[in-house]
């Protein structure tokens, strides 16, 4: 029997599962050539609950199969697009065990996935022959939906890596450029993942120098997670400049700091002598524990019983807008938002809204460099999700 290069617990499993499977894969004779390696769900559900170190892909269709439901934790990467997307979604490590799988042992896409990854020099590789229908059987359902993913209401950028293609980036194995899209005082400054360079979205065309000369070179977006729009945005707006090979951490910093730890601070820079004392300046407005945000208690409470006291400006796209928001807010998209600060009425205390609390953080601190003298200003720091019904749900950020 032909043993795997990989740990020896994944070693050790990887050969019974192949006696285990034998079996089966010879009852069915599928006519099409088959991968030698093959493992079992019980060997799958050990990578699943972090047992053995391995990659899971899915190797079905996107649309048609993944978005309606696929083991825990796997990548999407249709054989279809193999030669397309395995750079992006692959390990720069060779010796990472692969674990491919399909539709079942009639199933020949995660068999030739296999062999596609085996033919650009991926040393551990393994096929899960009985695939999501066995798992299904084993385990229940996986989860439904990207988990990148699909039902947010902004448009997404198509080129999506996960954490360990950008830890490669990092590493120097892959040749690329990191890039934080949050607001630099509010996100970047106190975590972001280390080497990466900060350039806010609603500053990209005055900060797009700091962008490489070669359009072929590789960037990658992040911002605050699935629900952050901004880096997507940065990814378009580099693509339009021209450059070709653009992906995005949609997972971005949160994921960062669940799988490898907290980031890089930007130390703060130390107080100048003899400063003058500030003065303080009484708000109408109970702030929230972040620099320039509001109570969270207190937005609720005035969403739900007077949002007319304040003036409430929506700083997301429009198709998000239109999808759901909170009575009484005005859309103005950050991307719109800096040629028409100085329009804002001051007669209400101002607070910005979004769906994470980047771009209305972002939105704030662009009216502090433009309206400094305006002290009633305020953003939401929280993740708000809008229901077709017109509700929403208001909660901590993460």
């Amino acid at each position: 029997m032909k043993a795997l290069k990989t740990t020896a617990l994944a070693a050790l499993v990887a050969a019974l599962a192949l006696v285990l499977a034998a079996p089966a894969l010879a009852a069915e004779k599928p006519a099409f050539k088959q991968f030698p390696y093959t493992v079992d769900a019980a060997f799958v559900k050990n990578v699943v609950d972090g047992k053995v170190k391995a990659v899971l892909i899915d190797s079905r269709p996107y649309r048609k199969k993944y978005l309606k439901g696929h083991v825990p934790g796997a990548i999407s990467l249709p054989t279809s697009k193999f030669a397309k997307l395995a750079p992006a979604k692959l390990p720069g490590d060779k010796n990472a065990l692969l674990v491919f799988y399909c539709g079942g042992l009639k199933c020949a896409l995660s068999h030739k996935a296999a062999f596609k990854a085996q033919k650009i020099g991926y040393k551990n590789i393994v096929v899960f022959a009985t695939g999501y229908p066995s798992w299904k059987k084993a385990y229940g359902p996986g989860p439904a939906g990207a988990e990148q993913t699909a039902k947010q209401p902004f448009k997404q950028f198509p080129y999506i890596v996960e954490a360990a293609f950008v830890k490669d980036v990092i590493d120097g194995k892959k040749l690329g450029l990191v890039i934080d899209a949050r607001p630099y005082k509010k996100k970047f400054v106190k975590g972001h993942i280390p080497g990466a360079i900060s350039l806010p979205t609603s500053k990209f065309n005055k900060m797009k120098g700091l962008l490489p000369a070669d359009q072929d070179a590789m960037l990658v977006f992040y911002c605050g997670g699935l629900k952050c729009a901004l880096s997507h945005k940065a990814a378009f707006k580099a693509q339009k400049m021209g450059y070709k090979n653009v992906k995005v951490y949609a997972k971005g910093y949160p994921n960062w700091k669940k799988t490898y730890g907290a980031g890089v601070a930007v130390a703060a820079a130390a107080p100048k002598k003899a400063a003058a004392p500030k003065k303080t300046v009484k708000k109408s407005l109970k702030a929230g524990k972040e620099e320039g945000s509001i109570d969270l208690a207190l937005f609720k409470q005035i969403v739900k019983e007077r949002p007319d006291s304040v003036y409430m400006v929506d700083v997301r796209d429009p198709h998000e807008f239109k999808a759901g928001h909170f009575k009484g807010a005005v859309n103005i998209p950050t991307d719109d938002l800096e040629k028409k600060l100085a329009k804002l009425p001051t007669s209400k205390p101002i607070v910005f809204v979004c769906s994470t609390g980047a771009r209305s953080g972002e939105s704030f601190y662009m009216m502090q460099d433009q309206r400094p003298e305006l002290k009633e200003v305020y953003y939401l720091d929280a993740e708000v999700t809008f229901n077709k019904d017109g509700s929403y749900k208001i909660t901590p950020p993460k």
